[in-house]
Order: C-alpha cells, then sequence, then structure tokens
C-alpha cells in the first residue's frame, strides 16, 4: 500500500513517476486565468493568520462546511478566525474523496513543508505553525508567488476598472508580471434595467464621455478595451449561461439600448439580441488585437435568493446548469469566421455533457493558422477534480490533439491554490504512464516527456505570446 500523498501522488507505475519527477515537476506555471485580488499582489500582503489566507473568500470550503452541518457565521459571519479554522479542521475528515482533501493537504505540503493530516486533533499544531511562518517575509503574496515558480498571471477584471493595482506592481519591478483580462459580462447584462444603467454610468466615469446612444456606449467601451491594452491585457474573458447568437439589425439593437436606457425593462427575445450583438463587438475588437478571448460556459448562478440576497454573489450557491449550448456556439464562432474575425479562442464547459460537444466544436473552427487556434479548455470549477481533468483530457484526445493543449489554471480567489497545477500534472502523466505500459503508447519517453512539458508550459507561452513572458523567462535563464 502507497503512503497517502507521497512523492508519486497519483502516478501509479514506474512510466508515470519518470514522466512527472524528469519531466513534469520542474515546469513553470503560466495561470493564465484566475480570480486573484490583485490589490493584495501591489501591496505585497502578509497574512496574519491561515484562516485569513485559506478561509476568506474560498466558497468551496464554505460549501463543504455547510454540507458537514457547520453554521454560516463559521464560514462569511463573524466568529473568530481560530474558530472558523477548527470548523474547517472539523470538515476536513469528511471530505473524503472530494478534492478539497487533496487539496488541503498538497497546500499544506507545498507552502508550509507540514506532512500531518489536518483535522480536529491537529488543528492547533498546524494552525500554529503554518500562522507563524505566514508572518515572516518569506510568506508575503509576492514570495509566494516565487515559492511556486509562477511566470505570469492574468487576472479578471471590469471594463471600468481603473488598473492602478496592476499600474503599481509593474512599477514596483515585481519580475512575475500581472496582468489584466478584460470580463466585460456586466457591459452586455440587461436583465436588470436598474443595474444595467447604473453601470453605465460607471462606463461613463472610467471613460470620461457622456453615454447618450448606442454608438456612444460602444465608442466608451472600445477606450476601456484600448486602456486594458495599453496596460498589457491581451486575454478577454466572458462567464456566460449560454453563447448568445441572435439574429439582429443595427437598428434594433439601437432601438433595445434607447429603451433600456430610458429605464423600460425588455422583454427576451431583446435581452438576447442585445447581449448577441454586444459579443461580437467585443469579439471583433479581440480580433483586431490579437487578444485570446475565453468563454466560460453553463454555470447556474446564485442559485440560493434568499442567501444571495444576504451575502451577495460569489459565495457557494452556484451550480451546474443544463444549457443548450451547440448550436448557437456554432452560430457564433461561424459569423465570426466567415468575416474573418475569429480571434484565438478558449472554451470552457461546467457540464461534463457537453466534453464532446466542445472537443468536437474546437475542430470546426480550426484552420491551420496557428496550432490548437480553438481550445477546448480546462476542466472547470466543479470539474477541476481528477475525475473531470481526466475526461476532459480523454475528449480532447480522442476528438482532437491534446499535445497542443493550453492546459492547467487555477480560476482562484486563493494564493495557496497554485498547487493545483501540480495536481493537474500528475494526473496528466499517470494518464500517459498507463497506456505507455500498456502497450497503448510507445515506450518513448523522450518524446511523450517534451509533450508533458509543452502541455504544462511551452504551448500556452506559445499561445499567448507575451513579449513580457519572454522577458521574464530569458532573465531567469540567465541568473540561473
Amino acid at each position: 500500500m502507497k503512503n497517502f500523498l507521497d512523492e508519486n501522488f497519483l502516478l501509479k507505475n514506474k512510466t508515470a513517476e519518470r514522466l512527472y519527477h524528469e519531466f513534469a515537476k520542474q515546469m513553470p506555471i503560466i495561470d493564465y486565468h484566475c480570480h486573484l485580488p490583485q490589490g493584495q499582489i501591489a501591496e505585497d500582503k502578509q497574512f496574519e493568520n491561515l484562516t485569513q489566507i485559506w478561509l476568506y473568500g474560498d466558497h468551496y470550503k464554505w460549501r463543504a462546511m455547510r454540507t458537514n452541518g457547520v453554521d454560516e457565521s463559521y464560514c462569511t459571519g463573524d466568529q473568530p478566525d481560530y474558530a472558523k479554522f477548527e470548523k474547517w479542521a472539523e470538515t476536513v475528515p469528511y471530505t473524503l474523496r472530494n478534492p478539497l482533501y487533496h487539496w488541503t493537504h498538497l497546500e499544506l505540503q507545498r507552502y508550509f513543508d507540514v506532512h500531518k493530516v489536518l483535522g480536529p486533533d491537529t488543528a492547533r499544531e498546524i494552525y500554529d505553525e503554518c500562522t507563524a511562518k505566514l508572518q515572516t517575509p518569506e510568506y508575503s503574496v509576492r514570495n509566494l508567488i516565487r515559492k511556486m515558480n509562477v511566470k505570469l498571471i492574468c487576472t479578471t477584471d471590469d471594463p471600468a476598472d481603473d488598473l492602478l493595482q496592476h499600474q503599481q506592481i509593474k512599477a514596483d519591478g515585481f519580475e512575475v508580471p500581472i496582468l489584466p483580462a478584460f470580463r466585460p459580462d456586466t457591459a452586455m447584462n440587461v436583465d436588470n434595467t436598474g443595474n444595467f444603467n447604473n453601470y453605465v454610468g460607471r462606463i461613463e466615469k472610467a471613460a470620461n464621455v457622456s453615454v447618450g446612444s448606442l454608438q456612444e456606449y460602444l465608442d466608451a467601451l472600445k477606450s476601456r478595451h484600448d486602456f486594458f491594452a495599453a496596460n498589457g491585457c491581451g486575454v478577454s474573458d466572458h462567464g456566460l449561461e449560454e453563447i448568445y447568437a441572435e439574429d439582429y439589425t443595427d437598428a434594433e439593437v439601437s432601438a433595445i439600448f434607447d429603451k433600456v436606457r430610458g429605464g423600460t425593462d425588455l422583454n427576451d427575445i431583446e435581452r438576447r439580441k442585445f447581449k448577441s450583438f454586444m459579443l461580437v463587438q467585443f469579439a471583433e475588437w479581440d480580433w483586431e488585437r490579437g487578444w485570446v478571448q475565453q468563454y466560460h460556459l453553463g454555470a447556474l448562478r446564485n442559485n440560493n435568493s434568499r442567501m444571495l440576497k444576504q451575502l451577495g454573489p460569489d459565495t457557494g450557491w452556484d451550480s451546474i446548469g443544463d444549457f443548450q449550448q451547440g448550436r448557437n456556439l456554432s452560430k457564433f464562432l461561424s459569423r465570426l469566421e466567415g468575416q474573418d474575425k475569429l480571434t484565438k479562442t478558449i472554451l470552457y464547459n461546467l457540464n461534463p455533457a457537453d466534453n464532446e460537444l466542445m472537443a468536437t466544436m474546437i475542430g470546426n473552427f480550426n484552420d491551420g493558422s496557428v496550432a490548437g487556434k480553438i481550445q477546448f479548455g480546462s476542466a472547470w470549477w466543479f470539474l477541476d477534480q481528477k475525475d473531470g481533468m481526466i475526461k476532459q483530457m480523454n475528449a480532447l484526445s480522442n476528438m482532437g490533439l491534446l499535445s497542443r493543449f493550453v492546459g492547467m489554471l487555477t480560476d482562484s480567489r486563493s494564493f495557496l491554490s497554485f498547487p493545483r497545477h501540480e495536481y493537474f500534472r500528475r494526473i496528466l502523466c499517470n494518464l500517459f504512464g498507463e497506456e505507455i505500459e500498456a502497450g497503448e503508447l510507445p515506450n518513448d519517453i523522450a518524446w511523450v516527456g517534451e509533450v508533458v512539458q509543452d502541455i504544462c508550459f511551452h504551448n500556452a507561452k506559445n499561445y499567448f505570446n507575451w513579449q513580457c513572458l519572454d522577458e521574464n523567462v530569458k532573465a531567469k535563464e540567465l541568473t540561473s
């Protein structure tokens, strides 16, 4: 019997062990999509204790604690930090076979060199040891990023954001580029008339213009897109239930905009037409800039209306949705492709039933101009666990080219989440290792190892083509 979470964790044979230890383990990390608070990077925050860095804002843990019968006051409430940690420590033994069990102990090992299993009997000891380390300079936010061999991070930013914190990080000379990603979901969301008009006000302020028409709104948003580009942005991101691809005319959309700006609620077809129009505008701007556009599809958000009112969004009340993705996604991509305005694109699905749909959809629009131009993105959110990752990679392998995959990301709000890349890499190496040992793939360790390294790092580096990343990696090579 193997020991829990030893050096060969998840590696089930000697070939998998070689692939991981000789090829994957040392590869740097590009985290091209996450929700890390850039303000904490700008101030190089020093967390006071383990609860603050581990439990504040982590809705994955909150969901597990609630399921284990823990009162909300220990999740998002005002209980003392150690009391919250105790409740998490009591919950951890019950997370067996949930990815949280693996992530928790990977993070304790990789950041703090703590190899004990977390539970009620070890809570105090682990909390005190980790908290003491967090209070030393070695555990500031920027040093945590360095510790995990991270070479570039993309945050998630609204078009109205001023990006001052990104500018501060760059001015400080922090060697790891922290780049914004353009996330315009709110800019196209006309489901609530009042909220949309308030948002238009934010864009007016950010762009320093007055918006009286649809064209003026587009001009204001385009100026924000340009502003993001000037601040190093090369990625957009959309978090949608589904792609919108209704037919529309410019006159129709202009009238819809006037209607909502006048304070009148829209009907469903009007909302869909406006969103369809805006998605095309954003995609065309991304194409003009040569950006990579990302679409995260299929989340059914804010299911618990009472808790949404009490706590707001992103607090752990979301689930997988069962939206119809194929036809509209095909129509949207085909429209852009037909005008030769389809930029590099990554598609993520939250419903595992859509794995094969996504894996085949990307093949419809890979035109040979760039290797892996249209990507089936890594297993996302509820699917970024062992079973979900294996199913995503199997679908991509069977219907596309896993060898051209741009690999893993954290999609996290926590600075302790970078071992998720290791988790992914071990699973990847085991997939190849098992098939080599079964005679399903040739025993060409050098070539398979090169493919593994491409998926871990090189594919993403080449795909996004950030000049600042090239400079970062070259500088590291010169000093090593």
